[in-house]
């Protein structure tokens, strides 16, 4: 079939048409038909697909996650009873309101036992917490560094906890050094008391 014989093809009559002319005409249908089935319908497939895809991605790393955490459950539930356990013990080192004057007569006897001379020992007044009571004492003492490092270790090793701030140390006029701290005790407030804080 040659150039002349295409043009003389009537595009009404197709059915008369040489053989190779008709197989030509119907791979351009079939494939003008793939391309828009692909442009209309398979394309939209391929996006969902591969959204599902990352879903399904997303909810297998969700429930492996979960299924290790269901797992440790007994383990997690240990931990958690550990931990009231040990918080517990926490509370019942912070004394109640009466055991408070003994704390603060505790801490003045650590400094008098280390050798140090008070100039200053101010309880101020208590910052109330969620539910706990801080109490603020500001203290000034003379002496050296052992005594100084005696009552830090005494204050430490009180039953009741007991933290140090805003350590200063400078010498004074008479060559003797002075040392300025902020310790910090608390107390257990019990439930009436929260209720007026929150």
């Amino acid at each position: 079939m040659n150039l002349s014989e295409l043009n003389d093809l009537d595009i009404n009559n197709i059915a008369n048409w040489p053989m190779p002319a008709r197989v030509a005409i119907i791979g351009v249908v079939f494939i003008a038909v793939l391309g828009l089935g692909y442009w209309f319908d398979i394309k939209d497939q391929g996006v969902r697909l591969e959204k599902a895809e990352q879903k399904e991605t997303q909810l297998r790393q969700t429930f492996e996650a979960r299924a290790k955490k269901a797992a440790n459950l007994a383990a997690y539930e240990q931990q958690l009873a550990e931990m009231k356990e040990s918080f517990g013990a926490m509370l019942r080192q912070l004394p109640n309101k009466t055991e408070v004057a003994e704390l603060l007569v505790d801490i003045s006897q650590t400094g008098l036992a280390a050798g140090l001379e008070f100039e200053l020992f101010k309880p101020q007044n208590e910052v109330p917490r969620e539910f706990y009571a801080e109490l603020p004492i500001s203290i000034r003492v003379k002496g050296d560094y052992h005594e100084f490092g005696n009552f830090i270790s005494g204050i430490a090793a009180l039953p009741r906890i007991v933290t140090v701030h805003n350590i200063k140390m400078e010498p004074n006029d008479q060559g003797e050094l002075t040392m300025d701290i902020l310790a910090k005790t608390y107390r257990y407030m019990d439930e009436e008391e929260e209720g007026v804080v929150q």
